[in-house]
């Protein structure tokens, strides 16, 4: 999960649980409150009953009927009854046969002298009255219409009001959150475009006060030191190839005139032989790491044209069969082009076709037979160029290691050959873009697999 949506999840979390409850007190609260003031009313009613009835002889139980019917309109299944000290009922708000109620509660009035309870949906309250000639228990009991209709009322504001809140907090935790975050996602950004070709670039530091502004500075310190190491890399193997070329061209010039002196002595010819060849290893490896080290340099100013990748493959095989006229390259489509320009590639000529050239000599020189095959596809996006070998193979252990500098698969020691063709072959594919990829199994040969975009 993201770290936005993590962050709107639980500020969600947190407000709809405040939510949830400040409905819930808010309700429980009104609840008791209700049930309080219902058994107040009930309380003094039974009272004010008890007093009608036994202080005041002008109302006599008919008129008194005719009072708490008039009395408890706003309730529903009212009732009031009085009982005297041996339980007889003496009075009764509503028809006998209406009349429910328990015996054990009048013992428990005479207990308490005080008791407030429920009976199904109804509130009751029972009240042990001494202010007359002779004690009377009187029993209230009603249905608290109103108020719990006002409550089923707030209970239905709460809900949509939780419901509608969670709503929008939940609306307001994914805009504040990605509002929030929208300087890392722009800093992700901008990461993303960094690569080994563009250690140059930086991030946008903000107001270089909060603490987004204080990563990006921070990752730019570690850019900074990582360019520097970087540079001190390619300088320290520019300069020391380039210094060793003149000595070892000295070198080569030095034995080839030896050699004219030493023809008489074939033993001696034949070690000025080896250092003419070790010469020329040398020679060839000081070339290869000078343009390894300058393969990112300046790559800004590099020419870029449009190249059809037929014309740079054909020029590759041309160049390599006059070096080894025994190698043999089949050059195929696998599709043809939907259209014309989906072999055109926006790129420089010479180091795409020094990559073409590296792989069909290693596909020609790791084949018993020396044979190379290149084929073409394209598609909407891409122009795809393979070159297939039935040679040695490469191993799945080595595979992940080819393209590393200098180095070699195990069954690749015995072929001439200095590890970095294939290193050489990569950085020039991600210079234009593309990528370079190889499937191969050991023994039964590789395939190698170029992807570049066309215009």
């Amino acid at each position: 999960m993201k770290i936005k949506d993590r962050i709107a999840l639980q500020f969600s979390l947190i407000v709809a649980s405040i939510l949830i409850v400040f409905s819930v007190v808010v309700y429980s609260i009104s609840s008791n409150y209700r049930q309080e003031e219902f058994y107040d009313r009930l309380t003094n009613k039974a009272r004010t009953t008890a007093r009608l009835l036994v202080q005041v002889d002008e109302v006599d139980k008919k008129l008194l009927k005719i009072i708490d019917r008039n009395t408890l309109t706003a309730l529903a299944d009212e009732k009031v009854l009085v009982f005297d000290e041996d339980d007889k009922l003496i009075y009764a708000s509503v028809d006998d046969k209406q009349l429910t109620y328990r015996r054990y509660l009048l013992e428990e009035i005479r207990l308490n002298k005080h008791i407030e309870t429920t009976e199904g949906t109804n509130e009751v309250v029972g009240l042990y009255y001494e202010e007359g000639s002779e004690p009377l228990i009187v029993i209230a009991s009603a249905f608290d219409r109103f108020g719990r209709s006002k409550l089923s009322n707030l209970g239905n504001t709460l809900l949509w009001g939780l419901l509608v809140g969670i709503g929008i907090t939940v609306l307001l935790g994914i805009y504040f959150a990605g509002n929030s975050l929208r300087p890392i996602a722009h800093i992700n950004d901008q990461v993303s475009t960094i690569t080994a070709r563009n250690l140059k670039q930086r991030l946008d530091e903000g107001n270089r006060r909060d603490e987004i502004a204080q990563l990006a500075i921070n990752f730019n310190t570690v850019l900074e030191r990582l360019h520097q190491a970087f540079e001190q890399q390619r300088s320290f193997v520019s300069h020391a190839s380039h210094e060793l070329r003149t000595p070892l061209a000295a070198l080569k010039s030095e034995v080839q005139l030896a050699e004219r002196f030493v023809k008489d002595d074939p033993e001696i010819q034949e070690i000025f032989h080896n250092l003419s060849s070790d010469t020329e290893r040398l020679i060839s490896i000081t070339n290869s790491l000078l343009f390894l080290a300058r393969s990112f340099e300046n790559i800004s100013q590099m020419t870029t044209t449009q190249v059809r990748i037929e014309d740079v493959t054909f020029f590759a095989k041309d160049e390599l069969l006059t070096v080894h006229p025994t190698y043999r390259i089949y050059i195929d489509y696998e599709n043809l082009p939907a259209e014309e320009t989906h072999t055109i590639i926006q790129g420089n000529e010479e180091l795409l076709k020094r990559v073409v050239l590296n792989l069909m000599d290693n596909a020609c020189k790791y084949s018993p037979d020396q044979t190379a095959r290149v084929l073409f596809s394209t598609d909407a996006t891409y122009c795809t160029l393979k070159v297939i070998d039935n040679g040695i193979g490469i191993d799945p252990a080595d595979q992940p290691y080819i393209f590393d500098p200098f180095y070699r698969a195990s069954n690749a020691t015995t072929y001439s050959g200095f590890g970095i063709g294939l290193s050489i072959c990569q950085r020039i594919v991600d210079i234009h873009g593309g990528t370079l990829t190889v499937k191969s199994r050991k023994g039964q040969g590789s395939t190698f697999t170029i992807q570049l975009k066309h215009i």
